[in-house]
């Protein structure tokens, strides 16, 4: 491995596992950031694949829980494609910020999102996931560079 992916990977970890404050207010950076998060779940609702997919760094590495393996960007709508070819789509969501902290040109924001799929038939399905998602800056914009996701696990009691 090369001493750069190293060191983004180390820079990862760091901003990662940071703790801000329960009273810091979001950056100007972490606002748009949380902004994109919003348009990406509005993407989805729309199935607008193309605009989803500008939110997505050609260089995109991630772990979505529906995938087998870690996916690349040319994989990144599988899991709309699988939902909206069995007549499904997303009526609404809700999302829930857990944290996020800036660093330099890079944003970690991790989130609760329970979003509502509908079927033909108008059967409705949600399922709470925690999202988390690492921004790069790209210009003066913003693109996904990781990400993993997991279902919300079931509280036993």
């Amino acid at each position: 491995m090369s001493q750069a992916c190293v060191a983004v990977l180390a820079l990862l970890c760091a901003v990662s596992f940071a703790q801000p404050s329960a009273n810091t207010q979001p950056s100007p950076d972490e606002q748009a950031v949380w902004k994109l998060e919003h348009s990406y779940w509005e993407y989805v609702k729309a199935a607008d694949l193309d605009g989803y997919r500008t939110l997505w760094h050609p260089n995109f590495l991630g772990w979505p829980y529906v995938s087998s393996e870690p996916a690349r960007k040319d994989h990144i709508t599988d899991w709309i494609t699988a939902n909206t070819s069995k007549g499904t789509h997303l009526q609404s969501y809700s999302l829930k910020p857990a944290a996020s902290q800036a660093t330099g040109d890079l944003v970690v924001v991790h989130y609760w999102i329970t979003p509502t799929w509908v079927d033909k038939d108008g059967k409705a399905e949600s399922q709470t996931l925690r999202i988390t998602h690492t921004w790069i800056r790209v210009g003066k914009g913003w693109q996904i560079i990781s990400g993993m996701s997991s279902p919300e696990p079931e509280v036993k009691k």
